[in-house]
């Protein structure tokens, strides 16, 4: 076992994880909704979730790794829910002349994380890893255990997939 990550049954095995992990979490989320309340929100749901797994004995060697995987989660959750949350927002309120600029920009976002969510997962991976999480051809290459010249075509598959789907009517408002 690497020293990075401890066995979820060992005693305090999660508090030690949670110790060493704290950080990195908070990070991930932050650089994504930025510091503040929701990051911090995120953090404890994510960490709560964590000991849910772990009581229920669906945990692996807890590791920052895994913990920052089960953030991604939340974090597309938050999304989904801001996404619905901004749905009947808008079906409550007139829009002004002077919102319609902001509003585009803001749909824009809300379709884009519709269209992620309705891609394959292999796909939906792929394109997180490389775009939001912005990591290197080579390092989503080992995430997903293919090579390099296999992952850059993966990409493109994945982003041609994502285009047709955001510029067509392929993914369904949920």
């Amino acid at each position: 076992m690497t020293p990075t990550a401890v066995a979820a049954d060992e005693p305090g095995g999660l508090l030690a994880a949670y110790d060493s992990a704290l950080p990195r979490v908070y990070g991930y989320l932050s650089a994504r909704v930025g510091r503040g309340p929701v990051a911090e929100d995120l953090t404890a749901e994510t960490f709560l979730a964590a000991v849910d797994a772990v009581r229920a004995g669906r945990a692996p060697a807890i590791s920052v790794a895994w913990l920052v995987g089960v953030a991604r989660h939340k974090l597309v959750d938050h999304w989904r829910r801001q996404a619905r949350e901004e749905r009947n927002v808008r079906a409550l309120r007139t829009t002004t002349e002077e919102d319609t600029g902001d509003w585009d920009v803001h749909l824009d976002a809300v379709r884009a994380h519709q269209v992620l969510a309705a891609l394959s997962p292999l796909h939906r991976a792929v394109l997180t890893l490389r775009y939001l999480d912005d990591m290197s051809v080579p390092a989503v290459a080992e995430a997903v255990e293919r090579s390099v010249h296999a992952t850059e075509g993966l990409l493109a598959r994945a982003r041609a997939s994502f285009r047709r789907a955001y510029d067509g009517d392929e993914v369904n408002d949920a």
